[in-house]
This record gives structure tokens, C-alpha cells and sequence, in this order.
């Protein structure tokens, strides 16, 4: 095996920082500096090697234009179980790897006044980004949820010991929030599990889960009969299972292959369409479990209020990495996983995920406005602007009446999923800026903030200028996605859209109002005004990037769109052909209300 084959790529891009914190932690001691610099120089070796992905005819690359997961590779990690090493990269999972590299780069050069036990705080900072970037690249439903709770230690303990007066509350709190939907993603997983079955699948199937691999010009049965002839316990077991000519002695081989559970989830007389409980089904129950672990970590009303106070008390770093990373975690499981493992749910569902979107935008906006402490605010525009994130993956418009037309949808779906990128740019920008002049003066109160471009006039116009991306400011990169998922809304319902669309008012309200009490307005009437001294090259480094990229995704937004948006489209075609095919013409329960302009859950039995 060599370094290009996508086994030791992917492995290394996830595993890097992890082996790097081994060694840092049996490392003689170093002094602090040495450590910082070591621990920044691993993130630009990942970031080096993420954006590897984007050489053209190299061994392992990502190539634009492709639908399917790319890059893909199993091996066998725990076979009595049949759980694999599985991992794949696609339009989805891309950018958003990209990003926790890049992100990871800049928070770990913010971390340079970090002064207490420094040595502890770059091993869990590494940890954390190998549990980052392994969420987005696994694609076995243990592995996910193994490194889905890699994150949660790390992230606790960096409240934990390194944050604010509170930390030990907001750590805490964060904590027993994450533990609460992870709990009930496990026992999701476990249903979808003990319900699957492997030998239902066909020869393209298999295929398209990424189990079985073919050759040019050779036929999908003849790739399965030779993976079934290759002796690996997987293929051994299901050999044996579908060697038994009596369908009904014939026992289940079970998997947590995500791909594999998409193609179960999605198929005529699905397993999980068994009934469970009170009349519903496993993938309905499953669905609410799934969604609900992963609108926490979004987060979204009412499970939002952990992030606040996280937010607060988190030193800079963190909380760029908590606003820039963890919080698309949420979107990304709800797209990966919720929609197309559990579509009859999502389709029953869909007007609740939508209200849910707007709820969180219209409230977060409002508490945004309220608040009087400069990161508080940033916190809660953090619920706002992600529940665009919700509401334009929640917009089911294939229905009947559009003549199960995935256009709509696509287009929210698109919009989400570029807004999740812009939001975690503008996002990490505006906690990264407050912390600069935290740093300085020690204090976020806002009412005695003023008067800063005068002291320091290039912070204040990259602040202003990113706070501007925020806000979705025509040519930023929050426009983009805030447009897209306004204009596949309309279709969908006009009263949400209009609601969404009002919501720009408020928060071109408090980002207004933010920019004139910090930055313009009266003098500095705050403590320790001598320390409000221009920006040092470090932080210029550090914000100038994300103002690059958030006025290239303005201006260009095919420089991301080309990339997720031919995986997204085919997800939400294979999603509007399961509506077309389990609800034709006539036994359409969901329909577009023409007096509303509402989705009406109107389905019979």
C-alpha cells in the first residue's frame, strides 16, 4: 500500500494530529513556544494534505463534477459485528474538510496567548481536529459515532480548564447537552442496525454502498461474485447467508454501512418501515432520535441553550473552532444521515423541520439583539444564521404537485450546505475579532466600546468588513446561501419564506447597531483604553484570510458550488424519486396548501 492509495491518505489526514498528540504527551517537556509551534505546524501538515485532495490525475484526488463518493476504502475493524474502517469523501463531506483544516490552522495561531498548561491544551487541540475531520471522511456508522464522541472530552476539557470565570458551568452543560443526543443517537443506531440486512441489497446496490468494488468494463454481478469468492469474513458471511435457497431460514446479516443504510432506508418494503412503537415505524423513531442529537449540536430552539454560555466562556480559539467546525456537525449528520437512511420520517416531518429553522432564526435574532455582551451577541446570531442551515434542508418540494420536481430542493439544500461553509468563515471571523480586543481591555461589555477605528483603524475595517459577511451583505459570503434557501422556501411555504426573509432586518439590526457602538460612535469610555493598540501581524494573518475568503465566495460562489453541488443535486434526486415512487398521484398526503402556502401533512393510511 502505498502513501497515495486513499486508505493511507484519508488515515493520515485524520490521524495525523492524534499521532502527533501521542507524541507530544511521551515528548520530554518543551518550553511553550515550542510547543505552540510545533502543535500549528501539524494542522498546516493537514491542511497541506487536504488540500493534496485537489490535484488533478494524482492517485488519490477529489474531482469536481462527480456525483459519487470518491476515495472510498473498507477494511475490516471488528468483523463479528461487521464494522468496517470504512471511509469516503464526497461534494458533501469535501469542503466541509477543508474547512476544519483551515480553521484548525488559524485557531491554533490564535492560541498564542494561552499561557496555562500549555502542553495539555495542544494535545487536546489535536485531538479534537482528529475527531473533526474523521466525522466528515467515515462513512461506517461506529466509526462515526466513535469519533463523534472524540470530540466531546477534548472540547470539555478546553471549556473546561481554559475558559472563562463560568467555564466549569458552560463545560459542564455542554457537556451533558452533547451526551443527551449522542445517547440517543446510539440507541438510533442500534435500531437501524439490529433492522438491516445486507443479502436485500443487489448486485448495484452493493455497489453503491461501497462494499463491493468493480473493475473497468467489468459487470456489477460479476464484481459481487468475485468480492463473495475473496474470503473476507464479510463476504464469507454473506455467502453463506445467501447460499440458503429458503428465503425464510434465511438470517439477517446486519451492517452499520451508512451507504448501505441509505440504500435500505430508500427501497421498496424498507426494513425500517417495520412498526416499533405507538403505531410508528423503526426509521420514524430513529429519525426523531437522529434528529434530535444533531439539532443540538446545530444548535437549534430549544435545545440551543448550551451554546451561549459555551460560547462565553470558551477562550478565542475554541470558540472559533466551536462556531467554525462543531456546529456543521449538525447539519452535516442531518444530510448524511437523517434524510436519506430515514426518508419516509423526514417526508412526515418536513414542515416540523422547517419551523424548527425559522423558529431558531427568528428567536436568535431577537436574543442577538438583546444582549449587551459583544460575544454573547455573536453567539446567538451563531442560532440565527443556522437555522437557514435547517430550514433549507427541511424544504421536501418533490411532492406531487410540482410534479416531484427536486429543483426547489436542491436549490435549499445547495443553500444550506453553502451556508454551513460561509457561517463557519464569517462565524470563526467575528469570535476571533472579538477576542482580539478582549485580549486588550479585558471586558465585552458593549456599552463601553466606541471609537475603535480610531485606535485601531485596519482591525476595524477587517471586523467591519467580515462583520458585513455576517450579515449577508450582497458580494459576502452570506448571501449566497441565505438567497438560495429564501427562494427554495417560497415554493414551499411563502409564510416561512417571508418570515426568513425578515429575519435579514434583524440582523441587519444588531450587526448595525454592534458596528456603531464598537467601532464607530463615541469615544472609548471602557477600562484599560492605553491597551487598545493596532493589530499585530499574528491577528492580521489570522483575519485577513477570512476576509479573502469570504469576499471570494461572494463574488464567485462557483469556487464552492462546483464542488458539493453534483453530490447534493443526486442525493435529493434519488430522494425525489423514492416520494414519486411511495406516493404517486392520488394517495399524496403532503401537498402543497394553495390558501397557506404550506405543506400540509394531510397523508392517509
Amino acid at each position: 500500500m502505498t502513501l497515495s492509495e486513499p486508505a493511507v491518505y484519508l488515515s493520515l489526514i485524520v490521524f495525523l494530529p492524534a499521532i502527533a498528540a501521542l507524541v507530544l504527551a511521551i515528548f520530554p517537556r518543551l518550553n511553550d513556544d515550542a510547543l505552540k509551534l510545533t502543535t500549528l505546524a501539524i494542522t498546516i501538515a493537514v491542511l497541506v494534505l487536504s488540500l493534496g485532495l485537489f490535484r488533478q490525475g494524482a492517485g488519490i484526488d477529489f474531482q469536481a463534477g462527480v456525483a459519487e463518493m470518491q476515495n472510498t476504502f473498507n477494511l475490516e475493524w471488528i468483523p463479528s459485528f461487521g464494522i468496517q474502517y470504512f471511509m469516503g469523501i464526497d461534494g458533501i463531506s469535501f469542503p466541509l474538510v477543508i474547512l476544519t483544516a483551515f480553521l484548525s490552522v488559524l485557531a491554533m495561531a490564535a492560541s498564542w496567548p494561552i499561557t496555562k498548561h500549555v502542553k495539555a491544551y495542544c494535545i487536546l487541540f489535536l485531538l479534537l481536529e482528529t475527531g473533526m475531520l474523521g466525522v466528515f471522511l467515515a462513512l461506517d456508522f461506529f466509526l462515526f459515532y466513535v469519533l463523534w464522541e472524540v470530540m466531546l472530552l477534548p472540547m470539555y476539557f478546553l471549556i473546561g480548564v481554559w475558559g472563562g470565570p463560568r467555564r466549569e458551568y458552560a463545560a459542564i452543560k455542554f457537556f451533558l447537552y452533547t451526551l443527551l443526543g449522542s445517547i440517543g443517537m446510539l440507541i438510533a443506531i442500534l435500531m437501524l442496525y439490529f433492522n438491516s440486512d445486507l443479502t436485500r441489497l443487489d448486485a448495484e446496490q452493493m455497489v453503491n454502498a461501497g462494499i463491493v468494488k468493480t473493475t473497468p468494463g467489468q459487470s456489477v454481478e460479476d464484481a459481487l461474485q468475485a468480492w463473495t469468492d475473496s474470503g473476507s469474513p464479510l463476504a464469507n458471511d454473506y455467502a453463506d447467508i445467501t447460499a440458503e435457497s429458503d428465503l425464510a431460514k434465511r438470517r439477517p446479516l446486519h451492517t452499520f454501512n451508512i451507504l448501505a443504510l441509505q440504500q435500505m432506508g430508500q427501497m421498496e418494503n424498507s426494513p425500517f418501515d417495520k412498526e416499533m412503537w405507538a403505531g410508528k415505524s423503526v426509521q420514524w423513531w430513529a429519525f426523531i432520535l437522529l434528529f434530535i442529537g444533531f439539532v443540538i449540536k446545530v444548535p437549534s430552539v430549544p435545545l440551543h441553550t448550551w451554546l451561549p454560555d459555551a460560547h462565553v466562556e470558551a477562550p478565542t480559539p475554541i470558540s472559533m473552532i466551536l462556531a467554525g467546525v462543531l456546529l456543521k456537525m449538525g447539519g452535516y449528520g442531518i444530510i448524511r444521515i437523517c434524510y436519506p437512511i430515514c426518508p419516509d420520517a423526514a417526508y412526515d416531518l418536513a414542515y416540523c423541520v422547517c419551523f424548527v429553522g425559522v423558529l431558531s432564526m427568528v428567536w436568535g435574532a431577537f436574543a442577538a439583539l438583546a444582549q449587551t455582551d459583544f460575544k454573547r451577541m455573536v453567539a446567538y446570531s451563531s442560532v440565527s444564521h443556522m437555522g437557514y442551515v435547517v430550514l433549507g434542508l427541511g424544504v421536501w418540494s418533490a411532492v406531487a404537485d410540482t410534479g416531484y420536481s427536486p429543483y426547489y430542493w436542491q436549490m435549499g439544500v445547495n443553500g444550506a450546505m453553502f451556508q454551513m461553509i460561509a457561517h463557519g468563515i464569517s462565524s470563526a471571523g467575528m469570535f476571533f475579532l472579538v477576542g482580539v480586543v478582549y485580549d486588550r481591555v479585558h471586558h465585552r461589555n458593549l456599552n463601553e466600546y466606541g471609537g475603535l477605528f480610531a485606535k485601531m483603524p485596519v482591525y476595524s475595517g477587517l471586523a467591519v468588513g467580515i462583520f458585513f459577511a455576517g450579515l449577508g451583505l450582497p458580494g459576502l459570503c452570506g448571501f449566497v446561501g441565505e438567497v438560495l434557501v429564501v427562494l427554495a422556501v417560497w415554493r414551499y411555504s411563502i409564510v416561512l419564506a417571508v418570515i426568513s426573509a425578515a429575519v435579514v432586518i434583524l440582523t441587519a439590526g444588531y450587526i448595525l447597531w454592534a458596528i456603531q457602538r464598537v467601532y464607530l460612535g463615541a469615544e472609548y469610555t471602557g477600562p484599560h483604553g492605553e491597551n487598545l493598540t493596532p493589530i499585530t501581524m499574528r491577528e492580521l494573518l489570522i483575519a485577513a484570510p477570512l476576509l479573502v475568503l469570504a469576499i471570494v465566495l461572494g463574488v464567485y460562489p462557483p469556487s464552492l458550488l462546483n464542488y458539493m453541488q453534483p453530490s447534493v443535486d443526486r442525493q435529493v434526486e434519488r430522494l425525489a424519486e423514492w416520494t414519486e415512487r411511495n406516493h404517486p398521484p392520488g394517495t399524496e398526503g403532503q401537498a402543497l396548501n394553495d390558501e397557506g402556502g404550506h405543506m400540509a401533512a394531510t397523508r392517509s393510511d
